[in-house]
C-alpha cells in the first residue's frame, strides 16, 4: 500500500530551507551523527557542541558534501547529496585553511565567481571582498594573510554568488574582536534579509551574541534544541561545583552552612569546595554572605564548566 503524501504547508507558513529527517552517518563502528532530526527557515541558527561532537560531519551533509548513512537531509526541498544544482544557492565556510597560498585574495574570491558562472564576476568580487572589509589586502598573496583574514577571504568567496543559505564551520577561528564585529553584524543584515545562515562554534558567547536559535550537539545526537535563553537556563540549572579561595575557609563554610541553594562543602588543602543545585542564587548570595562574616574573597572558580562536562549533563536529562 502506497504511504499518503503529505499535505504541504499552509499558504502562509514557508517552507523549510533545510530539513533533517532521522539522520545518522557513520564511519565503520564509529557513530559521528546519531538520529538526529531538525528543520530551519530564515534567520541564524548555532551548531553547539565540544570538539568532535559531529557539528562538522552535520554541516559537511547539509552542503551536500556527505552522504547519510541514515534519514534525509534536504536543502530547499531537494535531497541535498549529489546534487550540484543546490552549489547555486548553497555558500560554505569550511573550518579548515581551504585557500590557495599563491593566489591573492582578489584573485581567489573571483575564482569562485567564476565557477559560479556569474556574469559580472569583477562585481561579484568586489562587492564581497568589500562585505568582509579585506579590500585594502586584496593584492597581496593569501599565504601570507593572517588565520583572522584568511577566514574573512573564504567567506568573501562563500558569498560571492549571494546564496540563499551560508553554511559556516567555525567561523571566528583565528579572528580578532573587530573582525568578529564586523562579521556578526555582516550575518545579521544577511538574516534580515531572509537568507538561512547555519555556523558551528564550541563557544558559548559566540552563539549567545549571534544565533537566534541553537542545536547543541553532543557525541553525535540533539542534546537540545530551541532558543538560547531556553538552552542557557538548562545549562546553568544544573549541579555545580566553585572552588573558593577566601582569607577563612572555614568561617566561610559555617556561614554557607543551611543556604538552601549550598548542597555540600569540602574542606582540603586550603580549598573550599561549594556544591550547588542553583548557580544563579549562589553566585548572588556568596559575596554578600562572606562581606557579613568578615571573609575576603580572593578567588571563585567553577571546577566543571567545560563544555563536556555541562553537555554531559543534557545529555543525561
Amino acid at each position: 500500500m502506497t504511504a499518503p503524501v503529505p499535505p504541504p504547508p499552509p499558504a502562509n507558513v514557508p517552507a523549510p530551507a533545510i530539513e533533517v529527517l532521522k539522520v545518522s552517518k557513520w564511519y565503520g563502528n564509529v557513530v559521528a551523527v546519531n538520529d538526529i532530526s531538525f528543520s530551519l527557515g530564515a534567520g541564524i541558527t548555532g551548531l553547539l557542541g565540544p570538539n568532535g561532537a559531529g557539528t562538522s560531519t552535520m554541516l559537511h551533509m547539509l552542503a551536500g558534501f556527505l552522504r547519510p548513512s541514515a534519514g534525509a537531509v534536504r536543502v530547499l526541498g531537494q535531497d541535498a547529496w549529489h546534487n550540484p544544482s543546490l552549489y547555486a544557492h548553497i555558500g560554505l565556510v569550511p573550518e579548515r585553511e581551504a585557500v590557495y597560498p599563491f593566489l591573492t585574495g582578489w584573485e581567489f574570491v573571483r575564482l569562485s565567481a567564476q565557477l559560479h558562472g556569474l556574469p559580472d564576476p569583477e562585481a561579484a568580487t568586489r562587492r564581497a571582498i568589500a562585505e568582509v572589509d579585506l579590500s585594502t589586502a586584496q593584492d597581496r598573496a593569501t599565504g601570507g594573510y593572517s588565520k583572522g583574514m584568511k577566514q574573512r577571504v573564504k567567506i568573501a568567496a562563500a558569498i560571492v554568488h549571494d546564496p540563499r543559505i551560508l553554511i559556516l564551520d567555525e567561523p571566528f577561528n583565528g579572528a580578532d574582536p573587530r573582525q568578529r564585529l564586523h562579521m556578526m553584524g555582516m550575518l545579521r543584515r544577511m538574516a534580515a534579509e531572509g537568507r538561512t545562515i547555519v555556523f558551528s562554534s564550541h563557544i558559548l558567547e559566540e552563539v549567545e551574541r549571534l544565533a537566534e536559535d541553537v542545536l547543541v550537539i553532543v557525541t553525535g545526537r540533539l542534546a537540545a534544541s530551541g532558543d538560547f535563553r531556553e538552552i542557557r537556563r538548562l545549562m546553568t540549572d544544573r549541579p555545580h561545583t566553585f572552588n573558593v579561595r577566601s582569607s577563612d575557609n572555614r568561617r566561610l563554610a559555617a556561614a554557607l552552612v543551611g543556604i538552601p541553594a549550598v548542597t555540600g562543602l569540602d574542606l582540603e588543602d586550603g580549598r573550599l569546595a561549594v556544591r550547588s543545585s542553583d548557580f544563579g542564587a549562589l553566585t548572588r548570595v556568596l559575596a554578600p554572605l562572606a562581606r557579613d562574616s568578615g571573609v575576603s574573597l580572593f578567588e571563585v572558580l567553577p571546577a566543571d564548566e567545560s563544555l563536556e562536562s555541562v553537555f554531559s549533563y543534557l545529555v543525561k536529562r
